[in-house]
């Protein structure tokens, strides 16, 4: 008997042995989720190269142009960004000349964005390389499948976020 084996009882024996094996991460939800993230990054970046934006930042952009005026906080609710950088973010954007932010007229402290018409044209002319970044991430996919991916990611998120 192995001498690692010694004092274990016989139904604990090879249990150090099977935690010594490496985790499954190839096959692990989270490590996958965080590859495809990768991928999704990598592709945004390739096909919208020309623009130099990133994927939150466009998704700034168009959600300004749907709620223009929105508060800080509610805006980076609404993309799913951490409030706390947000400001950072929304300074970069101020400095490409895309977003302008002011002080809410009742509550000072409260920070309203909107679109300048620079940042619309820019968001509006990226539409055509975000759309082909979508198509290419997900084109390894049938139809079926991309559909299939996207409602499972759309009912993962939200169900996570109902539990927040």
């Amino acid at each position: 008997m192995n001498a690692s084996y010694q004092g274990f009882p016989r139904r604990f024996r090879g249990y150090t042995r099977r935690m010594a094996k490496a985790f499954d991460f190839g096959h692990a939800p989270g490590h996958l989720i965080r590859r495809a993230q990768q991928v999704a990054v990598a592709v945004f970046a390739e096909e919208t190269a020309g623009f130099d934006v990133t994927p939150v930042q466009f998704a700034i952009l168009n959600a300004l142009i749907d709620e223009p005026g929105e508060d800080q906080v509610t805006l980076a609710a609404r993309v799913a960004f951490d409030a706390a950088t947000f400001g950072s973010v929304i300074g970069r954007l101020e400095a490409k000349g895309w977003v302008r932010r002011e002080p809410d007229a009742v509550d000072r402290r409260r920070k309203r964005l909107w679109i300048t018409e620079e940042g619309r044209r820019t968001a509006l002319g990226m539409k055509r390389s975000v759309t082909r970044a979508q198509q290419r991430i997900v084109g390894p996919l049938s139809e079926r499948e991309r559909e299939q991916l996207v409602a499972l990611l759309a009912k993962l998120v939200a169900a996570h976020e109902a539990q927040a």
